[in-house]
């Protein structure tokens, strides 16, 4: 007999601290440790993000508990910076600031889906969506992605998983695992669909700023977008401060509403210190993040350069921070070559497997976290890697 949460104690333990324990038995004769796992900056935040963090964090002003729905003054520069992204008209009543991204899709499901509800999902999907899901009692329905179809859903499939128990339907763009990118015009499908079948569209958009502005939907510009969907960000990835935990929801002020009854009970508010100085951020730091997307860009030229010269593997999919690898070693698990090549060659990355069932030919490779030149350096690490 146990004392504990079943569905906890059943659950397999955080992916990112399996995989990092695999890396610290690597010997190092292979060089440096190549470490493409967890989705982090490679690259430090700039002088001046510094400087406000730590302005913010000495002020007594900042000690005390804030809004439940964030700072004012976040929240009035996030809504003027994404209407101007996606040329609409949003005000910062229909947005909410959480402590992190992961904790904006937990108050998003909790919103929306109950107990014996269910949540749809893609897969591949982003594991702690998963979880998050597991825990709260909340079924995970999928649909499976076509690695021909660069790991985008196909729209009738959506259709036909959808029942009467489901309550969203939930996708990562660009994604995570793959970096695919979903296409206007088929998110625009699937809006439609969503809104036709009564259920949510929650997007996540962490990895949004490092997407060509022609890449962006259309989905805010929509009549009524409010009755359909739930868009949520991270500030980690854009600013380089994943430490300190920001990300926002935008949504209608009904779904707000909701998020901050559960943020009440759940944290109260998010850090206020890295609210005041992301406020600061947004606009001047704009060019500083254009430079960024393309540094970004450029990583992401050096492993197509790369793995076109490593034969046997291939890029199944790719953009913003991920490239999804197929692995050349059939009949080899994902988790065991990840295994490896973390302990025998000094490359870690998470398996596909993490990310749902039937991708075990498959690893992602963070490239976001490293710079050409150790790119450049990883091809030979994979010719010369056996099982």
């Amino acid at each position: 007999m146990t004392l504990l949460n079943p569905v906890i104690d059943g659950m397999s333990m955080p992916a990112i601290p399996a995989v990092q324990a695999w890396a610290r038995g690597y010997d190092g004769a292979r060089g440096p440790l190549m470490d493409l796992s967890q989705a982090v900056p490679g690259y430090p935040p700039p002088p001046e993000m510094l400087t406000w963090l730590g302005e913010a964090a000495a002020s007594t002003a900042m000690t005390g508990y804030g809004e439940i729905e964030g700072e004012p003054e976040l929240r009035a520069a996030y809504a003027a910076h994404v209407a101007g992204l996606y040329d609409a008209a949003i005000s910062p009543g229909e947005t909410h600031i959480t402590s992190g991204c992961n904790q904006a899709f937990l108050t998003a499901a909790m919103t929306v889906a109950g107990a014996g509800d269910a949540v749809l999902m893609t897969n591949p999907c982003y594991f702690n969506h998963e979880s998050t899901l597991a825990m709260l009692g909340i079924g995970a329905r999928y649909v499976a992605c076509d690695p021909a179809n660069g790991f985008l859903p196909d729209v009738e499939a959506i259709r036909k998983a959808i029942s009467p128990e489901t309550r969203a339907f939930a996708l990562v763009s660009p994604n995570n695992p793959t970096g695919s990118v979903y296409p206007a015009d088929l998110l625009d499908t699937i809006y439609d669909l969503c809104r036709e079948a009564g259920i949510w569209l929650i997007i996540d958009e962490t990895y949004r700023d490092f997407m060509e502005a022609d890449e962006r939907h259309s989905l805010l510009s929509r009549a009524g977008w409010q009755d359909t969907v739930i868009q949520l960000y991270s500030f980690s990835k854009s600013f380089c401060i994943p430490g300190h935990r920001l990300g926002a929801v935008l949504a209608g002020e009904r779904v707000i509403g909701g998020i901050a009854k559960i943020m009440d009970n759940l944290q109260i508010c998010a850090p206020r210190a890295a609210q005041a100085a992301v406020a600061r951020a947004i606009e001047p730091l704009s060019d500083w993040r254009a430079g960024n997307r393309a540094e970004i860009a450029t990583r992401a030229a050096a492993m197509r350069a790369t793995m076109a010269g490593t034969p046997g593997w291939e890029i199944s999919a790719m953009g913003a921070y991920f490239a999804y690898i197929k692995h050349p070693f059939a009949g080899h698990g994902s988790v065991e070559v990840a295994q490896g090549l973390a302990e025998k060659a000094g490359v870690s990355c998470i398996p596909g497997a993490f990310f749902g069932e039937v991708q075990d030919r498959y690893l992602r490779l963070a490239f976001a976290n490293a710079d050409a030149g150790v790119i450049a350096g990883l091809g030979a690490r994979l010719r010369g890697f056996e099982i």
